[in-house]
């Protein structure tokens, strides 16, 4: 995980841990994997402006986005040294989409069942990618605190007051439970959605909402099932340094109000203050037990996330400023921190990783950047390739 070399790409920022890419002559043996990878969909909510039209519903803004996703495999890469570079995208083998699916419902929101049919029909219908298999491109995801709120309720109302179609959903498609799973028996506290792919020598690990104390549990007992050599790469919802308020109330009852701004969304109690803060050190305490567990498994090499939206790729160095993790934030089509007011900014990530070199190159692609033309081609903007080796 720790590496001294720096890259310095076509975009001009150097990364530290952020390692020189192979060169275009560098080809590989086996078939490049390629992953779109998209966050916060949050069908429910509308756009004030969107291709010159005003309230536009997720719907309309997420199925655009997947017809953008679509013409992809034709496009061809840019010269950025990164893997492939100068040649057709071809395959895509997955798309990744790593929550807040459904917003919440609070009135007047949709529920999450009418917001996950629309999701189903531009996801899981609409995607017309093709793997190096040739079979359809498999979808993996995960959930959102929004759509966890969904299920478990909230401290604001919301319409209905519970509805855990989205993690009922994602649980049957992503678990592949033996006995299917039903809204009337889902219990959040004991059905989380954990998973994990082994991918071109590569394992992915899927995890609900942040690398939690309880979670943590889990990924234990998944990381013994793969070497120590083996790279890990973590998608999950939050960012690295996680919310406050997305912690539970640590004091009995440990329920929400909206004086103490807790969402009881990890399993794990919230241990700075008794109210949800805000500040920089808001989760120092928490981090210090997600940073323990990555010093004790050096082969996680890279973390993706989504939550608070833009295009971003960084170092994460704990509170203590004594750890190195590649991280990558992706943007969101409803809720971009910047791509909400300026819709040219909208982009989505396309990962592709070298099994033979163990390289992953991770390319912004922004899919939006002439509004009024509806034969706009996706255009390439940042980009930046580690070695996870």
């Amino acid at each position: 995980m720790f590496l001294n070399r720096i890259s310095t790409l076509h975009i001009g920022i150097a990364f530290g841990l952020f390692v020189a890419p192979p060169t275009m002559a560098q080809q590989v043996a086996r078939p490049v994997i390629n992953m779109v990878y998209s966050s916060d969909a949050h069908y429910g909510l509308t756009r004030p402006q969107f291709r010159g039209d005003t309230g536009v519903m997720a719907h309309l803004v997420n199925a655009a986005m997947i017809n953008q996703i679509n013409t992809l495999p034709q496009q061809q890469l840019p010269a950025d040294n990164g893997i492939n570079a100068g040649l057709k995208v071809g395959a895509i083998d997955y798309l990744v989409q790593t929550g807040d699916i459904t917003n919440r419902m609070e009135i007047p929101i949709q529920s999450a069942a009418k917001s996950w049919a629309q999701f189903k029909q531009d996801y899981l219908q609409g995607l017309k990618l093709t793997g190096n298999n040739g079979k359809p491109a498999q979808v993996l995801l995960v959930p959102g605190n929004h759509d966890i709120s969904n299920a478990i309720g909230y401290a604001k109302p919301m319409r209905p007051l519970h509805d855990p179609t989205t993690l009922v959903s994602i649980y049957n498609l992503m678990l592949h439970p033996k006995k299917t799973m039903t809204n009337e028996a889902y219990n959040y506290a004991t059905d989380k959605i954990n998973y994990s792919r082994e991918v071109g020598g590569v394992h992915l690990m899927f995890i609900t909402l942040w690398p939690d104390s309880a979670e943590r549990i889990w990924m234990e007992r998944d990381l013994r099932t793969v070497a120590s050599t083996t790279p890990v790469i973590i998608f999950t919802h939050d960012q690295p340094t996680c919310e406050a308020k997305h912690f539970t109330n640590p004091l009995p009852p440990h329920n929400m109000t909206i004086a103490n701004k807790f969402e009881n969304l990890t399993a794990e109690y919230y241990k700075e203050s008794t109210v949800a803060m805000k500040d920089e050190g808001a989760t120092a305490i928490e981090q210090r037990g997600w940073v323990k567990f990555l010093k004790a498994h050096p082969n996680i090499k890279a973390y993706f996330h989504g939550n608070s939206n833009w295009n971003e790729f960084y170092v994460y160095r704990g509170p203590d400023n004594d750890v190195s993790l590649n991280t990558f934030r992706v943007d969101s089509p409803m809720k971009g921190k910047f791509s909400a007011k300026d819709e040219t900014r909208m982009s989505f990530q396309l990962i592709s990783l070298a099994p033979d070199t163990q390289a992953l190159t991770v390319r912004e692609c922004l899919w939006n950047t002439q509004p009024g033309n509806k034969t706009q081609k996706v255009v390439f903007g940042k980009s930046i390739t580690i070695s996870l080796k």
